[in-house]
């Protein structure tokens, strides 16, 4: 059994690798929807660590997931330069922060975040954490909107647009790669950086779950009352929890903003966190490949629908709006799914389980 593990690592690796090849040869856009899938995958980790490892539901988790995109933004576009002349004069030729500085800033910023709605939320549980978290995102992406008056940090509803592609080793992700026996669109290689960040995030992810950090995690969203009383630090605990799942969400944001070039608060609203927790919930809480197979379902089904939902205004005669209509065969699909498997699509072998009790009767 153990011997076909390796093969089965290998295969995986191979099919993710000639995946965006297959893709491009079909059009860049199932590209772009595979890229935007392994995204989503890394909020959904990030979240995990969040509702599924330490049990604390998380509405507003788009919130840092909008902090990276606009420190992208703002660190990689001309409008600081355009906006403030003593920045110009600092960076005469624009300011364009390389993809391994912008990282590191993106993830920490938005884990300072986390942190920062985790302090006033340590009491709450349930409903009125999840009222909280979700009004702390709502507030995130209305100061996005609002801060182009008095002074223009954010660029209010219009957004921030020019921001520079990423830069790897000098070659710029928005040019073509040709290797000789095969081109390299943009789209093909964003999703192998992507696929990167994402093995990256699920190593870290598993070695957190089977770290004394990660089982403390467990016990207190098991029960919180007897982790504390067995001597866990509940508070420093949740705190951490906040503030590693934001660092997920920042990196994410970070890059978004390089693949789409643009960002505005349109793109962080309350819908985007519902989905993002969606995710985790319908793969499996807790479980590493379930949350990510509900990421890459939820995340490229919309996509898919549209194929569906197309037809189906047209035998309507266009009575019924596409894009509601996509949104109805999505809750279907959910509703449908949860009460087949209410636990998740693939949840973790472990939760739940019976400890034996060695042949003594109860």
């Amino acid at each position: 059994m153990n011997k076909s593990k390796p093969s089965s690592y290998i295969l995986w690796a191979i099919a993710l690798l000639l995946l965006p090849l297959l893709l491009q040869s079909m059009g860049n856009a199932w590209v772009r929807i595979a890229d935007m899938a392994l995204l989503y995958v890394l909020l959904a980790l990030g979240l995990n660590i969040v509702v599924g490892y330490a049990g604390l539901l998380d509405l507003g988790f788009v919130a840092f997931f909008a902090v990276g995109a606009y420190v992208f933004g703002l660190l990689a576009s001309p409008h600081l330069t355009d906006t403030f002349p003593w920045i110009a004069a600092m960076f005469p030729n624009g300011l364009h922060t390389p993809l391994w500085a912008v990282i590191p800033i993106g993830a920490g910023l938005a884990g300072l975040f986390g942190i920062l709605l985790g302090a006033p939320t340590l009491k709450l549980r349930g409903d009125y954490l999840a009222i909280v978290t979700l009004g702390f995102g709502e507030i995130i992406r209305v100061f996005m909107n609002n801060l182009d008056n008095p002074v223009n940090i954010t660029n209010g509803p219009k957004g921030l647009g020019a921001i520079d592609p990423m830069t790897v080793m000098g070659h710029p992700l928005s040019r073509k790669l040709d290797l000789g026996f095969v081109e390299l669109s943009s789209v093909t290689q964003y999703y192998y950086l992507f696929l990167a960040l994402v093995l990256v995030s699920v190593l870290i992810c598993y070695r957190l779950q089977t770290s004394r950090i990660g089982r403390a995690w467990m016990a207190i969203r098991e029960d919180e009352i007897a982790a504390k009383a067995m001597g866990i630090n509940t508070r420093n605990l949740k705190l951490m929890a906040f503030g590693m799942g934001a660092t997920f969400g920042g990196v994410a944001g970070v890059m978004f903003a390089s693949f789409q070039g643009f960002v505005s608060p349109e793109s962080f609203s309350l819908m985007e966190s519902v989905m993002i927790v969606a995710m985790v919930v319908l793969g499996g809480l807790g479980h590493l490949p379930g949350v990510i197979l509900g990421a890459v379902l939820l995340s490229a089904l919309p996509e898919v629908l549209r194929y569906v939902a197309g037809p189906l205004q047209a035998m309507t005669d266009g009575r019924l709006d596409a894009a509601i209509l996509r949104q109805l065969l999505i809750a279907l699909a959910m509703i449908v799914i949860m009460l087949w498997r209410p636990r998740g699509l693939w949840p973790s072998p472990e939760h739940g389980k019976v400890l034996p009790n060695n042949g003594h009767k109860p």
